[in-house]
């Protein structure tokens, strides 16, 4: 910058300066005019108490299909959602979901292994929340006792320090 440019902007009042810049820290936020596929279709709320009533899952109606797998024998069922159990995509359901997973797919009926990979289908976040009680789950989740045990299992009130488990029959 040359210095007579310079000398020109200290020069001038600093009430010229600013006006040049319209800065509205108030500004009301708007909803998102291009919402990603799995984003809540809902107006961002206003505080806090505002966000904990409203209920942001993901209707049934935008979620993504689940693959069927007819005819898919217990073991298969199990080896895939250890794995799937590991993969989630964000770290805080990788650790709470492979730990539950490694203490407890070994035990579990044919019908909560599927309701298992039922709980795995919905949205991250969604889940992290509902096993956090930071949100109540849906009306389609809220008596799961699958979600019981996971949500006193995100609990850790052995204060266990977690790790990815390694991959192995669980």
């Amino acid at each position: 910058m040359s210095l007579f440019r310079f000398t020109r902007l200290v020069s001038r009042p600093i009430s010229y300066n600013i006006q040049a810049r319209s800065i509205c820290v108030s500004q009301v936020r708007r909803a998102d005019p291009f919402p990603l596929p799995l984003q809540s279709h809902r107006p961002s709320a206003q505080n806090d108490s505002e966000a904990a009533k409203n209920d942001d899952s993901v209707p049934p109606e935008f979620m993504p299909k689940p693959l069927a797998r007819d005819g898919e024998d217990v073991d298969t069922l199990r080896a895939r959602l250890v794995y799937q159990s590991r993969k989630r995509g964000n770290l805080e359901m990788d650790l709470i979901f492979s730990t539950f997973a490694k203490e407890n797919l070994a035990t579990m009926s044919e019908e909560e292994l599927k309701e298992f990979d039922k709980l795995m289908d919905e949205p991250d976040w969604d889940t992290y929340y509902w096993c956090t009680r930071k949100r109540e789950p849906p009306a389609r989740w809220a008596d799961s006792p699958l979600l019981a045990k996971l949500r006193k299992h995100a609990q850790n009130e052995g204060r266990v320090v977690r790790r990815m488990p390694d991959l192995s029959k669980p």
